[in-house]
């Protein structure tokens, strides 16, 4: 009995030492990565005119919390000589002359680690993403060989959620690299364009089959246009991909 006794206070003892050293060495590991936030800017996303910046939060282990905020000021559509390229239309690509557009969008999302900890490794994160999107289009249409010019601006808003797969390293002190692989997402749109201009029966016509042979994809249109303007109605299912590169900075 005393030997059983002697056996179980060693191991029980062995064990604690043991579960000492662990915790010790997991708070070191966890002091060198210390801070809970980690602000990041998307490397990718400034070749197309867009700044976005994410900021993440440690809520729990293995989880965060974060924002992102995307804002694009107005101006021409970005990669416009690769849009050319694909579309091979030249009566589009007229219409795209003078397009000009502008964003910002806003996404909350949860992040869960597949790792020991949070903000490094491979993480799921489902989210949200609430956008605005603004556009300028001096739409052109002929009229008996005449080119005319309808002045359309509007705003078109989406709501979508989605599922991002990604990985987060530590590059070194506090500098962290965040890779947005795959983020599909899904939901709905809607929004107008219109414009003012007095037309005569024949111009009415003309305009409506131009904007009726307007594809946009996955939304639903309705157009409408009288003697004093047109008006495009969009409304329907919106879907997209979110990627990026962050550079982020913990603290």
């Amino acid at each position: 009995m005393k030997k059983l006794f002697f056996l179980l206070v060693l191991l029980i003892g062995t064990s604690s030492a043991y579960s000492q050293d662990t915790d010790s060495e997991e708070s070191r590991n966890v002091s060198t990565d210390s801070g809970n936030s980690l602000l990041k800017v998307n490397l990718l996303s400034l070749p197309l005119r867009n700044f976005s910046l994410a900021y993440e939060y440690k809520i729990g282990r293995k989880v965060t919390a974060g924002l992102g905020v995307r804002i694009m000021p107005k101006g021409g559509l970005p990669m416009r000589n690769a849009i050319s390229n694909a579309i091979d239309d030249p009566e589009a690509d007229r219409q795209l002359d003078n397009f000009e557009t502008g964003n910002v969008a806003f996404t909350p999302e949860i992040r869960f680690y597949m790792g020991k900890q949070a903000m490094r490794g491979f993480y799921l994160a489902p989210f949200a993403r609430i956008s605005s999107y603004t556009a300028e289009m001096p739409f052109e249409f002929d009229v008996n060989g005449t080119t005319q010019t309808m002045p359309l601006s509007g705003k078109l808003n989406t709501f979508t959620g989605g599922l991002l797969l990604g990985a987060q390293w530590k590059l070194g002190g506090k500098v962290y690299l965040d890779w947005w692989m795959l983020g599909p997402q899904y939901g709905s749109s809607n929004g107008l364009l219109d414009g003012k201009k007095t037309l005569n029966a024949q111009e009415q016509t003309e305009l409506r089959n131009e904007l009726q042979d307007l594809d946009i994809p996955f939304a639903e249109t309705t157009t409408t246009v009288d003697a004093n303007g047109a008006r495009l109605d969009i409304k329907g299912p919106w879907a997209g991909l979110r990627a990026g590169l962050c550079l982020g900075i913990r603290f």
